[in-house]
């Protein structure tokens, strides 16, 4: 993402311009845009011409709309972006108050205004326009005959492609209708890592799965591009990272993100630091109960005490479409960092993010135990029996 121009007044409204350049760029868009906020931005709209002798055509023309944002829809798959909303600035195509959608697209910028820029949102385009926060991990989750690709940005975990292919039982004597369905599954994932990992980007390729899928694959793989003098795949064999998981389907992505040779390779990259933290939470949960909470009151109620350590946050939460709650989220961010506590927001399109969504969103792993709150509400719910 690049950063064109930012206007902030000392209330914190104001404008921001920004050229989205990655695919990935468009989920910070999404995080960033929310009803009511004003989206400058070129698109095409169809208009009605009327010729001279009074016939009657259409004719596609791009033009620059302002829309006040009323709706938002996002893709995860395809990374596309489409605003609805209502024009509130003279055009000589689009009448005042008349519906259009915007799609927004790479390397064509747009112009952002908000009656209050909130510092998760600011946060968020700073990190947008890092360039340290581009997508350096690849996975190659599997087991026989299912695997997944895919590719681990900073903000969410996307399936490039999906390899499914039925593998035959061996039978005593005669094994060669497993063995030919299992090299031509392997040839399908070997196809699927050339057409979908961009190894100048990529530090890092794992290869994860139960027993020893992953030593074949990779066996199979290298002697295949031996013998075709693949040169892609011999030049960045040592990219490639063999971890066990403990199955092929993409949930199993945790697993091996939080093995200790992989933290050590990726311990720089976000998605790395969002799953040792949410094990951190797990592990805290299990052995010390009273120095792991979850869910808003809570939360909250541990941080009045001054009390956490660590804030796992979902990014989920900030979309909330009412202004108060997201509010409340926001108070609840700029508060932990004020009493230096470290905050972590999670991406909801990553599987650690999944996980925290299951618990809430919110969670804290505390300083020192905070044992009253599960006091209290054992009295109040003693009260209310």
């Amino acid at each position: 993402m690049k950063l064109v121009r930012k206007d902030l007044e000392k209330d914190n409204a104001g404008q921001v311009t920004l050229i989205p350049e990655e695919p990935e760029d468009m989920w910070h868009t999404y995080n960033l845009l929310q009803v009511g906020d004003s989206l400058r931005a070129s698109t095409i709209r169809k208009v009605q011409t009327e010729s001279a002798t009074g016939s009657v055509g259409s004719n596609r023309i791009r033009t620059t709309l302002t829309l006040c944002v009323e709706a938002i829809d996002f893709d995860s798959q395809a990374c596309q972006l489409r605003v609805k909303g209502t024009n509130i600035q003279e055009n000589e195509y689009v009448k005042m108050g008349a519906y259009h959608t915007i799609e927004l697209e790479p390397n064509r910028q747009f112009t952002l205004a908000k009656k209050q820029w909130d510092s998760v949102v600011l946060e968020r385009i700073e990190q947008a326009c890092d360039p340290a926060w581009s997508a350096d991990v690849a996975a190659v989750v599997m087991q026989e005959g299912l695997a997944h690709v895919c590719l681990v940005t900073p903000s969410m975990t996307l399936t490039r492609a999906k390899v499914e292919v039925n593998i035959p039982r061996k039978r005593k004597g005669n094994c060669s209708q497993h063995d030919r369905a299992l090299e031509r599954f392997y040839d399908q994932v070997v196809q699927a890592i050339q057409r979908h990992i961009n190894f100048e980007v990529v530090k890092c390729v794992l290869v994860a799965s139960p027993g020893f899928v992953r030593e074949q694959f990779c066996d199979y793989m290298f002697q295949q591009a031996v013998k075709t003098d693949n040169k892609l795949l011999l030049e960045n064999r040592p990219k490639f990272l063999q971890v066990h998981s403990s199955s092929g389907h993409k949930y199993a992505l945790k697993e091996a993100l939080c093995d200790p040779a992989v933290t050590s390779r990726l311990s720089d990259t976000k998605a790395a630091g969002e799953v040792k933290a949410l094990d951190d939470f797990y592990k805290m949960l299990q052995h010390e109960p009273d120095r792991a909470f979850y869910g808003l009151k809570h939360v909250e109620k541990a941080n009045e005490a001054m009390a956490i350590d660590t804030l796992l946050i979902s990014d989920e939460l900030f979309r909330h479409q009412d202004v108060a709650t997201r509010a409340r989220y926001v108070k609840l961010v700029d508060s932990v960092r004020e009493n230096m506590g470290t905050v972590r927001i999670f991406s909801s399109l990553h599987v650690s993010g999944e996980q925290l969504g299951q618990l809430t969103g919110v969670a804290a792993i505390l300083r020192f135990p905070v044992a009253e709150l599960s006091d209290q509400e054992d009295e109040s719910s003693s009260e209310e029996d």
